[in-house]
């Protein structure tokens, strides 16, 4: 059987892990083999820089560090988790992947979109997900979820105007990827969300 690569992205407080937890149960009640990961994390390693990308403790970090630590762990996750787990026929579901980047540090953070894209192009061997569901979510609304968190790391304590940068910087990812890119309304409700997120990927995985 062949194997498949879905990533979930998304501005923050758009529903990613609620949604793509709740697909891949679905999935696997179809009998499909499902592995469910994150980044940055998912393996020891990448969880290891996770932690320190996102301490909140971290305020002097410059940020080109973050983006070459977010390549970095995007690397290990992949060689160690996500390409054997293709390999063997599975369906790896992300949440977030190279298009966070692009939009947190190629437009947050302002270091440019092709610049975070090259950094990432030889981390990932130009390697690009099968689909990507993007749940779009109106900002003020995203935003308002975020507030809602009882614990904030380091990117969710950001200005508003970062976040509205993120925004902006999606908008250009989906200009350009838009041909991986299955763009889904996540201002409906939580049913109707996972519904057309399972769509999009049953409509993927048996073409």
């Amino acid at each position: 059987m062949k194997g498949y690569f879905i990533t979930f992205e998304g501005p923050d407080g758009s529903g990613k892990t609620t949604v793509a937890t709740e697909v891949c149960k679905r999935l696997s009640s179809l009998g499909y083999e499902v592995v469910h990961t994150r980044e940055p994390g998912g393996i020891a390693i990448s969880e290891d820089i996770r932690n320190i990308i996102l301490d909140p403790k971290n305020t002097m970090m410059d940020s080109k560090t973050e983006a070459l630590l977010y390549a970095a762990s995007r690397r290990q996750h992949l060689v160690e988790k996500v390409f054997p787990a293709v390999k063997e026929g599975k369906i790896v579901i992300c949440e977030r992947f190279l298009d966070s980047s692009l939009a947190y540090q190629g437009y947050g953070r302002q270091l440019g979109f092709d610049e975070v894209l090259s950094i990432n192009l030889f981390a990932i061997d130009n390697t690009f997900p099968d689909m990507t569901i993007y749940l779009d979510v109106d900002e003020e609304v995203g935003l308002s979820r975020l507030s809602d968190r009882e614990f904030k790391d380091r990117l969710d304590q950001e200005s508003v105007d970062f976040h509205h940068r993120v925004s902006e910087g999606y908008r250009e990812v989906l200009r350009r990827f838009r041909d991986r890119i299955s763009v889904i309304d996540a201002s409906k409700s939580k049913e109707e969300v996972i519904e057309a997120s399972m769509n999009k990927i049953l409509e993927l995985i048996n073409d």
